[in-house]
């Protein structure tokens, strides 16, 4: 058997995402929650553990290397608009001109060109799978897996379910942070 979701149009969500998302950030008392949040399409809240030290060492050094690299922006816990609530990418990363066309959202209703996400051991294949999906639907280029081991797994939106060794966005990005 089957199970088949159906989640709103894609408008409609974007919409129901916008003002979940400017709720959660006016409340202050999720303000000083040591969690990571996200939403859900319901707009219910999901929390994560924060990150370690390792994960954040990781974060800052693929941060730090795309400025270098590609310049633009690239920005850690990226609020993402998809059809199944805001996700934050661990890093996204923006050209200037893509960056103008968000600037301003709450959440950004157009995923950035690239969506890293560093692999935590709380973190399962199948959640990885299913964020890969909704950054490409959203329309991120390429999405980015930093495995716990420090290795890098690139995926274009051509070829989403093909790990490449190198970006095709960034060809000169290390293949281990």
């Amino acid at each position: 058997m089957q199970l088949v979701v159906e989640l709103p149009a894609r408008e409609e969500q974007m919409e129901l995402n916008r003002r979940r998302w400017a709720e959660l950030l006016a409340d202050p008392a999720l303000a000083d929650l040591p969690f990571r949040i996200e939403t859900n399409a319901h707009g219910q809240i999901l929390m994560t553990p924060p990150a370690s030290g390792e994960h954040s060492d990781r974060q800052s050094k693929i941060i730090l290397a795309l400025h270098r690299l590609l310049g633009g922006h690239p920005l850690p816990e990226c609020p993402i608009s998809t059809i199944d609530g805001v996700k934050a990418a661990d890093v996204g990363w923006y050209s200037e001109s893509r960056f103008d066309t968000v600037r301003g959202q709450d959440a950004f209703e157009h995923a950035p060109e690239i969506c890293v996400e560093v692999i935590s051991s709380s973190n399962t294949d199948s959640e990885m799978r299913q964020k890969k999906k909704l950054y490409f639907e959203a329309g991120a280029d390429e999405v980015w897996f930093c495995r716990m081991d420090g290795q890098m797994e690139f995926y274009q939106s051509s070829k989403p379910n093909s790990p490449n060794t190198t970006s095709a966005r960034c060809s000169n990005f290390p293949s281990s942070i």
